[in-house]
């Protein structure tokens, strides 16, 4: 299946079903995928298809990027609901994460004070202390969270061999509601196994967890675009609706994009 590649350092705006009109910031080259996770619903396509030796895009390079991008867009009265970190894999890897941030915050507030700054992350690089900092300055801290179930997300989510999805939650406690978190729910089946993690068995520890954390607000989603790996079927809408109706009823906001 086809799959997308962002422009990098600046890409959009674009309509997310979940921040409206945001611009995006890759950290990443144009040519490629990095990323710590290797999802089969990846809208980026599997790393092997999508690797490249391009260097990333600098801070001052990101900088000046940003700048221009919001000076033009004001000018033509097209200011971003949201600024979003994501692009063509994880943009926590960039080594100066921390100090872009900063800089986007401070590039935001000079010229598009209304627009929220978000973070999209599969969470890898959350126990690292200055992404964490890092996180903890932006507006929407937006952390993948699919299950609970390492063997669901070994399968699905394919993380590098580092990956501890309970030191991930304990992190997440500590957040609170200074955390988004992102599900993604899907059915279907990937090299014989079934990746419907839809059910009682899935999302019931699932949502334990969620309300052990108490984050602001919990984003549930389905695939939306073409993925790299085949057999996989977007949720229904009532599974969404049923998923948000449990965590509503927990007094925990949420919503669902279909």
């Amino acid at each position: 299946m086809s799959t997308i590649i962002y422009d990098s350092p600046i890409f959009g705006p674009v309509h997310s079903r979940r921040l409206g009109i945001s611009l995006g910031i890759n950290l990443l080259p144009a040519s490629g995928k990095i990323c710590s996770f290797d999802c089969i619903y990846c809208e980026c396509g599997f790393r092997k298809d999508r690797l490249t030796k391009d260097r990333l895009p600098t801070r001052a390079e990101v900088k000046e990027a940003l700048s221009k991008k919001l000076i033009s867009m004001a000018s033509s009265n097209q200011i971003p609901q949201d600024i979003t970190f994501a692009g063509n894999g994880e943009p926590t890897l960039h080594p100066d994460f921390y100090e872009i941030v900063k800089d986007a915050i401070s590039i935001r507030d000079q010229y598009a004070p209304l627009a929220s700054i978000s973070v999209l992350t599969n969470g890898n690089h959350i126990l690292n202390k200055k992404i964490n900092e890092a996180l903890l300055l932006v507006d929407n801290n937006i952390v993948k969270l699919d299950t609970v179930d390492m063997d669901y997300i070994r399968l699905v989510d394919r993380p590098n061999s580092s990956y501890d999805v309970n030191l991930i939650i304990k992190q997440l406690i500590k957040f609170g509601e200074n955390c988004v978190i992102q599900s993604l729910f899907m059915t279907g089946e990937y090299k014989g196994h079934s990746v419907d993690n839809t059910s009682a068995d899935y999302v019931l520890p699932w949502l334990e967890t969620i309300m052990s954390i108490k984050p602001r607000e919990v984003m549930v989603y389905t695939i939306d675009r073409d993925t790299p790996a085949k057999g996989l079927k977007k949720a229904s809408q009532e599974s969404l609706d049923a998923i948000v109706r449990k965590l509503e009823d927990q007094g925990i906001k949420a919503s669902a994009s279909y």
